[in-house]
């Protein structure tokens, strides 16, 4: 065995590849000059080429990693360079536990370039990239077990970095980036690592001692970007949303920590942005049920569980129903009837609602179509247009065709757009509104009032109704302020020759002030709550709407 260990031995430091020995726990064993080489020790390094060869072989035999890894480790002089490591078990021995055989050899520089950037690094911001993400929190979490200490992974997203883009321009939007990093950056101490996964999305890796300092860099990095930036001559502000899990406390994996630290951005997100929040077991549930809930939806529209309500709009002057809107519910098999609040606003951020929405305007239109073959008055039906969909290119395709394969008269369909929607972009709003109004079809902002202040571009808006938002119906009979300014809306909406819808009317004397100042269409409880198609249409067989 002596003479084998010695022709082992001899081989190990005549060779020219850098080559690590360790035993079936990933200890380093035995390390030879080449490595010692490679690595750029001056002289024998002892504890540190331990410290390093330990490094490499845990991430080249961690489970997943198939015996193989490429990155950058720190140098002797401190510099971080690539290299690739392999691995492969190895038993000398019957009596002998398994080892493993660690090559290690410079990374090829096409492997190793990124974007045509360093490698692990992005090319932009100069911060370590998401192929480097991985490989500092497996370090994090690996030193966290051997100190005891805890590991803190934020990961932190801009709100609304879109409106950047599209309001300055991608340009602006790569500098507002660069800004973000370099404020970031002076938010941690040189041990910890700021990254950018990517576009407008950062991470901090951090050993902590406490929960505290993760809070207190947090709320360092929220005041830090919260202040202007200054692009293209303009003041901009724009806010982090971040996500914090924490480990050993929250997750027993680095896998499992990111896991939870998206779910936790995900809630910051959800719940208002601009803050911070910690990842706990209650947030996990709710993500795991709010998957259920966009799952369930998919099935929802296949098997037909969706069904469109109708809420009456009736003439102010004859009590008579003129319009409807249409809303959509969702009646669950297991559950009964789900409130629209739950799902639609899951909808719209998993991007569910565009079929969603397509399916409630063809169904509008096939219902409205059948009541006139029926031989009932025709009536215009207003179908709600979600921010998601407004932005959707294929909107006038989808118009277009749905109008073409029902057959109704465009005239006899209205598109309810929220007035906070066209303020981001007013030119491109205007152009679709433009588009939409030509195919024949009424237009109207629904909830005016209680959005951006959009008086001053109403006269450019080719709408054809002015919704009045319930918030200033409820309390007309009561209080002079609310009544002053619902009639300011009713005498501007006449004045721009608009039709004007009062939707949240629920008692007589509701009714009686829109009447008496010249509001035309009333929509709310004390005519009727949202109703099935069927029962609807026995109202419209009607000549005069009795109030609920």
């Amino acid at each position: 065995m002596n003479d084998i260990q010695a022709l082992l031995n001899g081989l190990l430091d005549s060779i020219n590849d850098a080559v690590i020995i360790a035993d079936g726990d990933g200890n380093p064993l035995r390390s030879n000059p080449a490595f010692e080489t490679l690595m750029g020790f001056t002289s024998k390094g002892g504890a540190e080429v331990s410290r390093l060869a330990a490094g490499m072989i845990y991430r080249a035999i961690n489970p997943g990693a198939g015996g193989r890894w490429r990155g950058l480790v720190t140098c002797p002089d401190g510099r971080e360079r690539p290299f690739e490591v392999t691995a492969a078990a190895i038993n000398p021995s019957t009596d002998s536990a398994d080892r493993y055989l660690c090559v290690v050899r410079p990374a090829i520089a096409e492997e190793a370039g990124a974007a045509g950037g360093s490698f692990g690094y992005d090319t932009l911001t100069g911060l370590p990239n998401r192929d480097l993400f991985g490989d500092r929190i497996g370090q994090a979490v690996l030193q966290a077990n051997r100190t005891g200490a805890s590991v803190a992974l934020m990961t932190m997203g801009l709100d609304r970095f879109t409106l950047v883009n599209d309001a300055l321009g991608h340009g602006a939007g790569d500098r507002l980036l660069m800004e973000v990093a370099r404020r970031l950056k002076m938010c941690v101490r040189e041990t910890d690592t700021a990254v950018r996964l990517d576009g407008d999305k950062f991470a901090l890796v951090m050993a902590i001692a406490d929960t505290d300092d993760s809070v207190i860099v947090a709320e360092k990095a929220l005041n830090a970007v919260k202040e202007p930036f200054a692009l293209d001559g303009q003041e901009v502000v724009v806010t982090f949303s971040i996500g914090i899990s924490v480990y050993p406390l929250d997750a027993d994996s680095s896998a499992q920590l990111v896991k939870h630290a998206e779910n936790a951005l995900h809630y910051a997100k959800v719940s208002g942005r601009n803050q911070y929040q910690f990842f706990s077991k209650d947030m996990n549930r709710k993500a795991k049920s709010r998957l259920e809930l966009e799952g369930r939806m998919r099935r929802a529209l296949a098997n037909q569980e969706f069904v469109v309500f109708y809420q009456p709009k009736v003439s102010a002057d004859r009590d008579a129903i003129v319009g409807a809107e249409a809303l959509i519910r969702w009646m669950d098999p297991e559950r009964g009837m789900v409130p629209p609040g739950e799902f639609i606003p899951v909808a719209e951020e998993s991007g569910q609602i565009e079929p969603i929405g397509t399916w409630v305007l063809r169904q509008s239109c096939i219902q409205n179509r059948l009541w006139q073959e029926a031989g009932f008055n025709p009536i215009k039906v207003s179908v709600n247009v979600s921010a998601r969909q407004f932005r959707s290119p294929s909107l006038l395709q989808t118009v277009t065709e749905v109008l073409d394969s029902t057959g109704l008269d465009p005239k006899w369909l209205e598109l309810e757009i929220t007035e906070s929607m066209l303020m981001n972009d007013v030119d491109t709003a205007v152009r679709k509104m433009k588009a939409l109004r030509d195919l024949g079809i009424g237009l109207s902002i629904d909830d005016f009032g209680t959005g951006y202040s959009s008086l001053s571009y109403l006269g450019r808006f080719p709408i054809t109704t002015l919704k009045i938002d319930r918030a200033f119906i409820a309390d007309v009979d009561t209080n002079p302020k609310t009544a002053e300014i619902a009639r300011a809306i009713i005498g501007l909406s006449r004045g721009l020759n608009l039709e004007v819808v009062a939707e949240g009317a629920e008692i007589a004397e509701h009714i009686m002030f829109l009447r008496n100042n010249g509001c035309d269409t009333v929509q709310g409880f004390y005519y009727s709550r949202p109703v099935p198609a069927d029962e609807f249409e026995r109202m419209m067989g009607q000549r005069v709407m009795a109030h609920a």
